[in-house]
């Protein structure tokens, strides 16, 4: 019992290693083919499934949503009962079953050709196992007949798999289930064995499914060119969303951001500061940054000219050629600047440097990057 789970893993590591080998491989054409069908999708791509399958297939639909291409999760039962309507010329179906002949996805069939909707099957039955003339009438059932009614996984392995088991007495006939021979492109998702030890649970198979959604939706993501700011635009919520904020999102503007021009004296300019408590602020003319004043620029000037300080204007004391940051730039950029720099704000400008803004290391701790 003690070495279970590590066989489980072995199984579905051994799954993983003969898809990749077929996707690099034999079913190399199939797979392009998937994604290009996908990737000219004008509207959007429908992922159903059912029991674990279905299971499966809400995470594909999710995943292809969360990197670029427009996706939805459809219920085969639900959608027998009104939800058809969801699916519309322009998608792309992409149909998940393990035997091929799973009713529900069966009965979506005609609808899906009437729209003439493309559809990508994703299945693990594509090969079929049949006793020799020799054996018929021997009393000895062909191995395939002893699992028909679990259906287990050992009648659902890939070609190359069962032609190498084979007994004396069998053998192996190539028959696609009505699933993949409907479907304009078939993805084999064939195992050799589940990783339960009755062969009976869905594992390694939706294991392998589940790999080959991932696969479609970062070729695809990669074709689209999808970078890193589109998915922090997709991805506003949580963690990942906070930790792709955008500076926009944090910086104070407005009546929230210290200014002051380059005339006011430094009675004027505590003030500011004090008032916006945010330990800085920016000198502006003609609503261009022309420099800075910091805390810290108060206690050089006071230790070094003492009360005189007092009689200065902005434009004097201010250090000129401050930090910036654009507004469309990451959080995690400005804290990086901020640590290289050994400054606690930087100003937010456009191109022509107007300033629009500024970020504080106070407000990064939200993103819980600090």
């Amino acid at each position: 019992m003690k070495h279970v789970g590590e066989n489980v893993v072995r199984i579905e590591a051994e799954a993983l290693h003969a898809l990749a080998d077929r996707i690099g491989g034999p079913m190399a054409a199939a797979f392009q083919q998937a994604v290009d069908m996908m990737f000219a999708c004008a509207g959007r791509v429908v992922v159903t499934g059912m029991g674990k399958s279905g299971l499966i297939a809400r995470k594909i639909a999710a995943t292809l949503s969360s990197t670029g291409t427009p996706a939805l999760y459809l219920h085969p039962v639900e959608a027998l009962h009104g939800d058809l309507g969801m699916v519309v010329r322009g998608d792309v179906v992409l149909a998940l079953s393990a035997s091929g002949e799973t009713e529900e996805i069966l009965s979506l069939l005609a609808t899906i050709k009437r729209l003439r909707v493309p559809l990508i099957a994703m299945t693990g039955d594509n090969v079929a196992r049949v006793p020799s003339p020799a054996t018929v009438g021997s009393g000895t059932p062909p191995r395939g007949a002893q699992k028909s009614a679990a259906k287990s996984s050992a009648d659902r392995v890939e070609p190359k798999a069962k032609a190498n088991s084979k007994s004396a007495g069998e053998r192996v006939r190539s028959t696609y289930s009505t699933l993949a021979s409907a479907a304009d492109v078939a993805l084999d998702c064939s195992i050799a064995e589940e990783a339960c030890s009755l062969g009976l649970a869905p594992t390694a198979s939706t294991t392998t499914m589940l790999a080959l959604g991932d696969a479609l939706a970062v070729t695809l993501s990669e074709k689209r060119g999808f970078k890193e700011e589109d998915f922090a635009n997709l991805h506003p919520g949580g963690k990942l969303g906070k930790r792709l904020a955008r500076v926009e999102s944090l910086m104070h503007s407005g009546d929230t951001l210290p200014r002051v021009g380059p005339q006011a004296k430094m009675p004027d300019v505590i003030y500011e500061m004090s008032r916006k408590k945010l330990g800085v602020t920016a000198v502006v003319e003609d609503e261009k940054l022309v420099g800075i004043i910091s805390d810290g620029d108060l206690r050089r000037l006071l230790e070094k000219r003492g009360k005189d300080v007092l009689d200065l204007s902005a434009g004097e004391a201010m250090t000129r050629n401050p930090r910036t940051i654009a507004r469309e730039e990451f959080a995690a950029t400005a804290l990086a600047l901020m640590e290289e720099k050994k400054i606690t704000s930087l100003m937010v400008v456009d191109r022509d440097g107007k300033l629009e803004g500024i970020v504080h290391l106070h407000d990064l701790w939200s993103t819980e990057l600090v």
